[in-house]
Parts: C-alpha cells; sequence; structure tokens
C-alpha cells in the first residue's frame, strides 16, 4: 500500500524576536536554533488547532521527530524579528509531516525552509502502525475527514 501525502491549508504563523542566548561569537544566529524555531513553529500550531504535544500525552502518546532538514538561505542576528509560518502535510500514514518557512519581518526575506517527520509512539514506546484513533477524530474535526 502507498502513503499518500500531500500539502494543505492548516498552518499557523508566530513572530518572535532573535534572542541574545541564540547568536554566537560573530553575532549570527547559531545553525541548530533553526530548529528551535521549527519547534517554536510546531508548538503554535499545536496551541492554534488542538493538538499540542500534551493534547497527544493525554491520549497515551508521543510524537519524536524522526527525520528533520533545514535549508539555509540568508543569517539572522541578534534583535531580528521573524516569522515562523508552519504547515501540516496530509498522509494517511500515522506521522505528522509539516514544513517551515521562517522570513525576516523587516525584509520579507526567506531565511530558511524546512520539512519535519514524527510518529507516533504508545505508552510502551512502541511504533504506532495504525492511526490512532484520537487523531483521526482530530482530523474529522477540522475538516480533513469526513
Amino acid at each position: 500500500m502507498q502513503n499518500i501525502e500531500k500539502i494543505t491549508d492548516l498552518g499557523s504563523s508566530v513572530d518572535i524576536s532573535v534572542r541574545f542566548s541564540e547568536v554566537d561569537s560573530l553575532g549570527i544566529v547559531w545553525h541548530g536554533h533553526y530548529l528551535k524555531y521549527f519547534e517554536d513553529g510546531r508548538e503554535a500550531f499545536g496551541t492554534e488547532h488542538g493538538l499540542g504535544y500534551l493534547d497527544v500525552y493525554k491520549e497515551g502518546y508521543v510524537i519524536p521527530i524522526v527525520k528533520i532538514n533545514c535549508d539555509y538561505k540568508r543569517s539572522l542576528k541578534y534583535g531580528d524579528k521573524i516569522n515562523i509560518q508552519t504547515t501540516y502535510w496530509e498522509t494517511d500514514a500515522a506521522k505528522l509531516k509539516f514544513s517551515y518557512v521562517i522570513k525576516n519581518l523587516e525584509t520579507d526575506e526567506v531565511i530558511a525552509t524546512g520539512m519535519s517527520l514524527q510518529v507516533f509512539l504508545d505508552s510502551q514506546n512502541n511504533l504506532c502502525l495504525n492511526v490512532p484513533e484520537f487523531f483521526l477524530n482530530w482530523k474529522r474535526r477540522i475538516g480533513l475527514l469526513k
């Protein structure tokens, strides 16, 4: 059986300022912090759409990241104001897929793009091969499934 994936219109957007602790001795954001910005995007998405980490945990699951990538386009520096756009990808598999665009709010330049993949583990840390029922119900509630 082939897994179908497609981008959706379902997303979120969050603005943040680059913090002093995120820059290196050259005054630019260390590359690893871009993954933290993606996390900020996922948390904003979860809050907005009722699929936060604690919502998933209360259902007896965790969703660790198993793959993530970041394509760097420009550098950020301390004090830059950025926007993180997070978009959900629909899939029929038991996983969450998101894409990201980080933009500089002052210049509107794309700073970085990326994608992440998370899988569902049950309370015994077993990989879920079937989509959890609560996640199917979430998809129905937001209009992705009938």
